[in-house]
């Protein structure tokens, strides 16, 4: 398959206004992982008008696990907000530091129950899908794809690496490396070439930030 198909030919069938949402989603994503990279206190409002964006986006493409990780971006996006700016000395920058044990441990149950969660929703998306009517549907995860198990996998890494940025820990980027890089075929098999395109920015940037973070903890 060439580069045409892969991130031109799905967008003959979009509209205008999607195309633009989808490039606009992106900028502001980018935006915000270069002012978390950078421990600006933007990252917030940036990452939350594209977060919004996408909740429409990915629910009308049919990734409900990755809309409801926006959704629960945003909600945590106004957390992290709060967090770091009770712990800024300029209201703008914040200090970072390795998560504890203890961290690790609520960070492992999130996951889980991420898990357990997406699974359910995607049990119930025939129902969904019907108008919310039980009528000559049946409930069971027999409609997924793998894209659709991807989509469960990348929620649950993506929740508890959102979590530890919002507690300015490191290993925050870790969970963006492993869920960007995962989401990159997975956007193009859906196809949202762009937001492919977002994803290994996205990954490269995940990398830049885990080493800068780490450089910034040694120095201080």
């Amino acid at each position: 398959m060439n580069l045409y198909n892969l991130f031109v030919k799905p967008y003959e069938t979009y509209t205008n206004l999607q195309i633009f949402l989808e490039a606009f989603a992106t900028v502001f994503g980018i935006l915000s992982v270069y002012f978390s990279i950078k421990k600006n206190i933007w990252v917030y409002p940036t990452g939350i008008i594209s977060t919004l964006i996408y909740v429409y986006i990915l629910f009308n493409f049919g990734l409900l696990g990755d809309c409801m990780i926006n959704v629960y971006y945003t909600v945590m996006s106004i957390y992290g907000w709060v967090l770091w700016a009770k712990n800024s000395d300029d209201h703008v920058h914040v200090e970072v530091s390795w998560a504890t044990k203890k961290e690790w441990l609520y960070g492992i149950l999130l996951f889980a129950l991420s898990l357990i969660l997406v699974t359910v929703v995607y049990y119930y998306k025939p129902y969904i899908d019907n108008s919310f009517s039980m009528e000559n549907i049946s409930l069971g995860l027999y409609h997924l794809d793998w894209g659709n198990w991807l989509d469960v996998i990348t929620t649950s890494v993506f929740l508890v690496g959102m979590w530890f940025m919002a507690k300015r820990r490191i290993e925050n980027w870790v969970f963006w490396i492993i869920g960007d890089f995962i989401c990159i075929p997975m956007m193009i098999y859906k196809g949202l070439g762009i937001t492919s395109v977002q994803y290994l920015v996205f990954t490269i940037m995940a990398i830049q930030g885990y080493i800068t973070w780490k450089k910034s903890l040694r120095k201080s």
